[in-house]
């Protein structure tokens, strides 16, 4: 519950401090006085939009603080520990401070630690729920009237299953019609891959063969060279008679190591002439194989000659290089598996579909019979209540109507009406064609109270709910918010005096002008002061004796 309010500074008021009690606090004041400041204020507080004109003239900011109790609400003070916004002090307080500058900016604080907007508002909808002056219009929407019973019936388990199912079946539904529209273009492209495949396939190019068949077309294309050069090689290296490097370097050792005894230092170079020597010799014994081993054989020569020139062929009809054939090759070919299982899946895929259709239907339906139910439940507690505030002879239904060939949505396929009637032998019809303002306000007002345990909120704020409402009537409001009050803390802004009677607490807002400057004041009335404010709801400026003694009589009662 929230127990205090700073205003600093905000449009017309200059400085307001109110501290709050659980119950019902009333709010009132004349016309014009800025009765609504300390919602206002509390809104922008709780993550409302803030603009540069919400500062008061003259000023270079303003500031709202509220402070609240959070003590029955783990799911707050949970939520505040996990973004270490809580207070290690005082983890059952929570301290909200917005402050906007005269330029339009604004910062919002949570116990002292700067936040987002978005933060602000997660936080103020668990904190307060605050119904403007005409929220009991949202009644005529039929959104609205869908919101209402659901929040009533209590099935997020079946709203759920419709969400999901539904989007269950939009998903495969896309997905079966995407296949569809594209059939004909996967036919041709499956007949393309299937000759293309069966080409490659009857080919057989192995991963890695044409590199190897590279290696082996250019030394059978050039096989008379190698042979005639590798013979030349072997000569001039072992075979010449008269002269051969081999000789030459053993002519050389024989020299230099006669030379040896006369210079020792000529020993590292005959080392190296002598493993010359043998490398040479290991040489020419390799040339000599290699001539021996060399296949001249033309037919080889033309075979490979024909499958390297047909991996070539291949590779510019698909527009790759060679050595990316085998590759493409296998994504050809799965491609081709693919689109043979997405046709023989269109058929499966058409199955599933109406699998998801039909246990779409199947929730959608069993969510609108918990929706009757729940509306004849909800139907007769507004009924009842309405009777308290003279509307005796109210009637009122809320029709479920499942229409199977609506068009699907995640809300299921219900359309919600309220039907009402308020006179004897009447027939129902739509709320908007049959109740007055007044009449509307009395059965939101009774919606209001009768859901307000659903909403788990701390507090209620009703900004003049009770417009459109006098006389009798208005105690019975009064009362109604008064019982309201006894489990969440309740806040209304008033001017009725049979309303503002029955609040725990009564505030009085005042503004003050001396032709140049306004300012708002709230105060809390306690006594005389209290009974005087009710006297003016009740006489108006000119106070009397018998108004005085009618305040004392409503105060009485209520006590």
């Amino acid at each position: 519950m929230i127990l205090a309010l700073s205003i600093e500074n905000f449009a017309v008021v200059k400085s307001v401090h109110v501290d709050f009690r659980h119950g019902l606090s009333v709010v009132t004041g004349e016309t014009g006085a800025g009765k609504s400041i300390a919602i206002d204020g509390l809104s922008l507080c709780l993550g409302a939009r803030a603009d540069a004109n919400a500062v008061r003239k003259n000023c270079d900011k303003a500031s709202v603080i509220a402070e609240f109790d959070i003590a029955a609400l783990p799911h707050v003070q949970q939520w505040l520990s996990e973004l270490e916004l809580h207070q290690e002090e005082s983890p059952h307080e929570c301290v909200i401070r917005r402050v906007i500058s005269a330029e339009g900016r604004s910062k919002a604080f949570i116990n002292g630690k700067t936040v987002t907007l978005a933060q602000l508002k997660t936080l103020g909808h668990w904190l307060v729920s605050i119904h403007g002056q005409h929220a009991h219009h949202q009644l005529l929407k039929p959104e609205a009237q869908l919101s209402l019973l659901d929040q009533f019936a209590h099935h997020p388990e079946l709203m759920q299953s419709v969400k999901t199912s539904f989007h269950a079946y939009k998903k495969t539904k896309h997905h079966y019609e995407c296949l569809l529209a594209s059939q004909q273009q996967r036919q041709d492209r499956c007949q393309l891959l299937s000759y293309q495949v069966e080409e490659l396939d009857v080919f057989g190019l192995q991963e890695g063969e044409f590199e190897q068949l590279e290696i082996e077309f250019k030394r059978l294309s050039n096989s008379q060279t190698l042979l005639e050069e590798a013979q030349l090689s072997f000569y001039r290296l072992y075979d010449n008679d008269d002269s051969n490097a081999l000789s030459l370097v053993q002519k050389c050792v024989t020299e230099l190591e006669h030379l040896q005894t006369h210079d020792a230092t000529l020993q590292p170079i005959v080392d190296i002439l002598k493993d010359s020597a043998i490398n040479i010799e290991e040489a020419a014994n390799e040339l000599r194989n290699y001539c021996d081993e060399l296949d001249i054989d033309p037919m080889r020569m033309q075979q490979a000659e024909q499958r390297y020139q047909q991996v070539m062929e291949f590779a510019r009809k698909h527009n790759v290089m060679p050595e990316e054939l085998f590759a493409t090759h296998q994504a050809l070919a799965a491609e081709y598996a693919d689109l043979q299982q997405d046709s023989g899946s269109l058929e499966a895929l058409a199955n599933e579909v109406d699998t998801c259709y039909q246990a779409y239907m199947q929730f959608t339906q069993a969510l609108s019979s918990s929706r009757t139910k729940a509306g004849k439940q909800l139907a007769d507690k507004i009924v009842a209540s309405v009777a308290q505030m003279n509307m005796q002879y109210t009637q009122l239904e809320f029709s479920v109507n499942y229409n199977a060939q609506a068009p699907i949505n995640e809300l299921g396929l219900d359309a919600i009406q309220i039907l009402v009637t308020t006179n004897p032998g009447q027939p129902m019809d739509v709320i908007e064609q049959v109740v007055s303002g007044g009449e509307l306000s009395r059965i939101g007002l009774a919606i209001q109270v009768i859901t307000s345990h659903l909403n788990h909120v701390p507090t209620l704020i009703f900004d003049e709910v009770d417009t459109g409402i006098s006389g009798p009537t208005a105690s019975i409001v009064g009362s109604l918010l008064r019982k309201l009050g006894e489990t969440t803390q309740v806040m209304c802004v008033t001017h009725l005096p049979q309303v503002a009677a029955q609040g725990h607490q009564q505030l009085f807002v005042n503004k003050l002008t001396d032709g140049s400057t306004t300012e708002t004041t709230m105060r809390a009335l306690d006594g005389e002061q209290r009974v005087r404010e009710l006297a003016r709801l009740l006489a108006g400026d000119t106070l009397t004796d018998t108004a005085i003694a009618n305040a004392q009589d409503l105060l009485k009662k209520v006590s």
